[in-house]
């Protein structure tokens, strides 16, 4: 077998209800539920398990939220002996991978993320930012719409390069929607408005930036024991200097995440782990390589069949 990869899920995964099977039945992952409540002051988990799905889903209650789910999943395999060869998460994910990698404690990575909501739900006020998840244009003609746009005077940037195919856009209202019907005029097949509060991964996301800085100055970044592949650059990592620089950049800058799993494949990664609700990664990982193995961990039960996938023992 080659090397494996354990990749964890960004904003948009969540759901009312996810984790509570993990928090039912295994002591180390109802701890980290009580210690997310114990670090941000203030019952997370009755959010996380009981909702209502629009309070989930803000951006202060969702990042911490999945960075909970996705750790407490990550319990279940630790205890299994089970260990990666490099991690890596999607936007907001990352900070399970530079939990699972060693770098980041898991109460400061759940303070980290709830600040860093807080900070990108100021950056922009509501209904001033958006974006867009633009189908079947390659990356070349979008930058060329997106640049164009911009120079009129509407921010606009890819944020989000997926997979062949996908590549979400953000910036202003203004200049998505109007990257958006040009994309559709040179070819794109379709354009979809996403449901999300703000501007994620654009330059409307600077000031939420430099605020936090000084949050990640306040916790302990270590060098991490196993490499993750960062979203700014799609390259490991380990340098405790370098993953507080790459954190702060992500804010701002595009996720590479269809760079990041060639990256890994490339190290020779050839089975990928989601950790976390749904199955994004996954479906995203299967249109960039059919090839390799992929599970999903989203419960106790799938991550017994993982195991025993990964063992052979169902041969």
């Amino acid at each position: 077998m080659g090397k494996i990869a354990f990749v964890f899920p960004g904003q948009g995964s969540q759901s009312v209800g996810m984790g509570q099977v993990a928090f039912n039945e295994n002591e180390k992952s109802k701890e980290i539920f009580k210690i997310a409540d114990n670090r941000l002051g203030r019952e997370l988990s009755s959010i996380i398990f009981n909702g209502p799905q629009d309070l989930l889903t803000k951006t202060v209650n969702a990042q911490p939220a999945l960075l909970t789910t996705s750790i407490a999943l990550l319990e279940y395999l630790k205890e299994e002996g089970i260990t990666p060869d490099y991690t890596a998460g999607h936007s907001l994910g990352e900070y399970s991978a530079l939990v699972a990698s060693g770098a980041i404690d898991f109460s400061d990575a759940v303070y980290a993320v709830s600040k860093r909501g807080e900070f990108m739900e100021e950056a922009v006020p509501n209904g001033e930012g958006t974006m867009a998840a633009v189908l079947g244009l390659d990356q070349g003609s979008l930058k060329e719409i997106t640049d164009a746009v911009t120079i009129d005077g509407n921010s606009v940037q890819l944020a989000n390069l997926n997979c062949p195919g996908q590549i979400i856009i953000s910036g202003t209202v203004a200049g998505v929607e109007k990257a958006g019907e040009q994309a559709k005029e040179k070819g794109a097949k379709r354009v979809l408005p996403l449901n999300v509060s703000g501007p994620f991964h654009s330059e409307l996301m600077k000031p939420a930036a430099e605020k936090f800085t000084s949050i990640l100055n306040e916790i302990n970044i270590k060098d991490a024991d196993i490499p993750v592949i960062t979203n700014v650059t799609a390259s490991p990592i380990n340098k405790n200097q370098d993953i507080k620089e790459k954190l702060i950049e992500q804010l701002y800058s595009p996720v590479l995440w269809e760079d990041s799993v060639q990256k890994m494949i490339e190290l020779g990664v050839d089975t990928f782990i989601e950790i976390g609700p749904g199955k994004v990664l996954s479906g995203l990982i299967k249109k960039i390589n059919k090839n390799v193995q992929i599970y999903s961990v989203q419960d106790p039960e799938s991550c017994v069949a993982t195991l025993i996938a990964l063992r052979g023992e169902g041969e």
